[in-house]
């Protein structure tokens, strides 16, 4: 089976500056006082960094942070620079074949140390909380008290904003709003709450009109020259709950726009969820990719 033309980018070696760090997904380069973000197609699964690359993936997730950087720009500043390969510094235009539609120039941040995250239904980490909340006799999962007849992927009478914490590597930590203060101070954690839920209103609304139930999301924010940014990527089935609206049902896990086809291969195999990641078959790539796309495609039109 041919998957794509498109080559599949798994790293990049750019030797006129510093790798900064190399992520999951990210390879983040030292511009000096900006960074370069280089979106691969690598994909994890329960933070294993597969074998296989995603065709296009890192140009979708680029592209969706893009679209997003626009559309919220009147919310919260963001830390874009350019995306276009023609501004970059001399040095970097002759990789110019892997950098194109790919990666971003952004401005340098002193990152907030949590992962904001903001959930407009009740869906995975925060369902399995309230199930053992209820096991245990309440309704209560970090500070929010839920109604007794929630049920699972079903929508809450208002967005909430449940931090978690921020590991580099490893498995983040939900905390509750009162934790974040004590990790971050009240001022950040003010910023952080309202910024990320006025962001997930403007988006969810957008999306919704597009035929995309936006479950629950991440952001990360920091600070340049004092001014508080909006940072990393945005709004992507990688950061993102996608669901469409065409198959919603209250009462079960739903369908979603992102790596549940890796998942549900990997459910089916022996695995300890230990490095090395067992390869994908070209079916489940294919699956996967094209689920990335058909996000794209619904958000951006394009």
């Amino acid at each position: 089976m041919i998957l794509t033309e498109q080559k599949v980018v798994l790293s990049t070696d750019i030797k006129e500056y510093p790798l900064m760090v190399r992520g999951k997904v990210r390879d983040v380069y030292d511009l000096g006082d900006r960074l370069l973000f280089v979106t691969s197609d690598r994909i994890s699964a329960f933070d294993v960094i597969l074998p296989n690359g995603i065709p296009g993936k890192g140009k979708v997730l680029t592209a969706m942070s893009l679209f997003w950087f626009e559309l919220l720009k009147d919310v919260v500043e963001h830390h874009l620079i350019t995306a276009d390969v023609d501004e970059y510094p001399e040095p970097l235009r002759k990789y110019r074949d892997v950098l194109v539609g790919r990666s971003m120039i952004v401005t340098k941040a002193d990152r907030v140390d949590c992962e904001c995250i903001v959930r407009g239904y009740i869906s995975g980490s925060m369902w399995k909380e309230l199930q053992q909340a209820r096991n245990a006799g309440g309704n209560t999962v970090h500070g929010f008290e839920f109604a007794p007849d929630l049920k699972e992927s079903e929508k809450l009478p208002e967005p909430i904003f449940t931090p978690s914490t921020k590991n580099d590597s490893g498995h983040d930590e939900n905390i509750s709003y009162d934790e974040l203060v004590a990790m971050i101070g009240e001022e950040h954690a003010v910023l952080c709450r309202d910024a990320s839920i006025a962001i997930y209103k403007k988006a969810a609304e957008y999306a919704l009109a597009k035929g995309i139930i936006i479950a629950d999301t991440k952001f990360e924010f920091g600070f340049k020259d004092g001014r508080f940014t909006l940072i990393d990527e945005v709004l992507s089935p990688d950061s993102s709950r996608f669901w469409p609206v065409d198959r919603y049902e209250v009462g079960r896990g739903q369908p979603s726009f992102d790596k549940q086809p890796i998942r549900d291969y990997l459910a089916g195999l022996d695995w300890d969820r230990k490095p090395p990641g067992p390869k994908l078959p070209d079916e489940v790539v294919m699956a996967t990719s094209q689920r990335y796309r058909e996000a794209q495609r619904l958000i951006t039109g394009s």
